[in-house]
């Protein structure tokens, strides 16, 4: 599919003598160290910084306020209107922008089931953002290549500023959809996460359509066929927790649940790498190498040595590379029905449980409501954590209603029988700024126990604030911390943080017209 707009067509563009298309890793790696883009790590992996956007920037997005889509869109902050008339305009603007540059073009796909996967072009300024895009989408075949008809384009210029009062943009950052268009345009901003994140976007305005639930989850599967889902904002651990040695990696961030089961929407993984050890996370630690792509991290000039622990650039510093890096990866990022569901947070009020089983009503209220907090860097202006709800756990990147979602993800849970439990992969011992983050091998076990089958054991008792049912006992994990209170030194303290987040629950969960009586019953209780 040709992507035209007004008088101006991309081919314009991409036919000069400098568009390099398809390139393999190494000549990657070779243009973005060429152009000064990027250096060598002592382990191979490239390493960028992306200016002063480290991070998503969500008050800059947009979405082309179209005929087609104007009744479907769930208009408000997070799903900003544009003119067509203005997005018009600036993409005219960006093409001739790019016009004789150097350009990388990557063609490949979004979906590895075939049945639903949407091919996409991306067009960028930069070596390393094509690098990114080749390691984080889905590859082509040579014959898939050689067929390939790109049905969405993505055009990043990463160089080209806005005009807020010409372009009617809030900031020289923009990130636009256009569904009539098939056309994402990015500028203003050197973060690769925008086009990761667009396409998704995109992915979870189509899928719906198709009967197809798309889920901001990670996905692995067990040695006996069984498939479990992680639900969660950025820095929740749904790339952790889902890097499992005991098991197998579909996929990270983006999943679709079809009639067959679920599938990867990528076919890379973007992980948060601040603090990251090879002791910890030995699978991330060992999949940072030649190809990888590491943002913003800090590097020692003289070794090329990473230093997770140094935030001096940005908290959310990240690492990018293939999922056939992870040991056992799931190729293609397919697999069947889940029999366990996961919903992460990371609560910096310190008062929810570790792990939790819900009801079907609970489940339905808590992916509702998607309660956790925007950890520090993960989007523009955030520098310590924040609660948030972000509902469906992926507000940010859901153009529908979210009862679109919630419904669909309800039926699914019914249909095939599948257990829902609540992490908190927070703090513990008090709030943010007192208590400390929940200890990593505690949260790896309590998560083994839940989807092995073995916390069913353990005795269940209700929360008396939340009503989320608390295991008594769980292999590996003292017992004083299943119960958050324990934690405390001192409890007043926690009975009135937890009465503090619980009103916040209620108060957010009002915003939902025609949810049943039932799932309502299902949330805190404020006293």
């Amino acid at each position: 599919m040709e992507t035209k707009i007004g008088k101006i067509q991309l081919n314009d563009v991409l036919n000069g003598e400098q568009v390099h298309f398809n390139l393999s890793v190494a000549k990657l790696v070779e243009n973005s160290l060429r152009r000064h883009e990027g250096v060598l790590t002592s382990n191979g992996a490239i390493r960028t910084t992306t200016g002063k956007y480290t991070g998503r920037s969500p008050k800059d997005k947009f979405i082309v306020d179209e005929a087609s889509v104007h009744d479907k869109i769930a208009w408000g902050s997070v799903n900003q209107p544009i003119s067509p008339e203005k997005f018009e305009n600036l993409y005219q603007k960006v093409l001739e922008y790019l016009k004789g540059k150097e350009l990388f073009v990557f063609d490949g796909f979004a979906g590895a089931d075939p049945a639903y996967r949407l091919p996409i072009r991306v067009v960028n300024q930069y070596a390393w953002h094509n690098l990114f895009v080749h390691q984080l989408f889905i590859r082509p075949t040579k014959e898939e290549l050689a067929q390939h008809e790109p049905q969405f384009t993505v055009i990043s210029a990463p160089e080209f500023q806005a005009d807020p009062e010409m372009d009617g943009t809030n900031s020289e950052a923009f990130i636009i959809i256009s569904f009539e268009k098939r056309v994402i345009l990015i500028g203003g901003t050197q973060y690769a996460g925008e086009m990761k994140k667009s396409i998704f976007s995109v992915m979870n305005y189509l899928l719906p359509e198709q009967g197809v639930l798309s889920m901001h989850c990670s996905a692995n599967i067990g040695k006996e066929g069984d498939v479990a889902l992680f639900f969660g904002l950025s820095g929740t651990g749904k790339t952790t927790l889902s890097a499992d040695p005991d098991r197998n990696l579909i996929g990270d961030d983006e999943h679709g649940w079809s009639n067959d089961g679920v599938f990867n929407i990528e076919g890379g993984c973007y992980a948060k790498c601040i603090n990251l050890s090879e002791e910890k996370e030995p699978q991330i630690w060992n999949a940072i190498k030649f190809g990888s792509v590491l943002e913003n991290v800090v590097i020692d000039k003289n070794t090329g040595i990473a230093d997770y622990n140094d935030d001096s650039l940005t908290e959310n510093t990240r690492a990018a590379y293939p999922v056939e890096y992870i040991p056992g990866a799931v190729i293609p990022g397919i697999g069947g029905h889940p029999k366990v569901v996961v919903f992460l947070t990371a609560d910096a009020f310190g008062v929810l449980p570790p792990i939790a089983k819900l009801t079907k009503e609970q489940a339905m209220y808590h992916f509702l409501s998607g309660y956790t907090s925007k950890l520090a860097g993960t989007e523009r202006g955030v520098t310590e954590p924040e609660a948030t709800f972000s509902t469906c756990f992926g507000a940010p990147f859901l153009p529908l209603p979210p009862s679109v979602y919630a419904e669909m993800l309800g039926d699914k849970i019914t249909q095939h029988d599948a257990r829902v439990y609540l992490v908190n992969t927070g703090w513990s011992g008090g709030p943010y700024g007192i208590g400390n983050r929940m200890n990593l091998p505690y949260t790896r076990a309590m998560v083994t126990a839940a989807l092995n089958g073995t916390l069913e054991e353990a005795n269940f008792t209700p929360d008396p604030v939340f009503g989320v049912l608390v295991p008594d006992c769980c292999p590996g994990v003292p017992s004083e911390v299943l119960q958050p209170r324990n934690t405390w030194a001192d409890k007043e303290a926690y009975d009135q943080q937890a009465r503090d987040l619980a009103a916040r629950f209620v108060k957010n969960f009002a915003k939902f017209d025609g949810v049943s009586e039932e799932i309502k019953a299902a949330g805190p209780k404020v006293k």
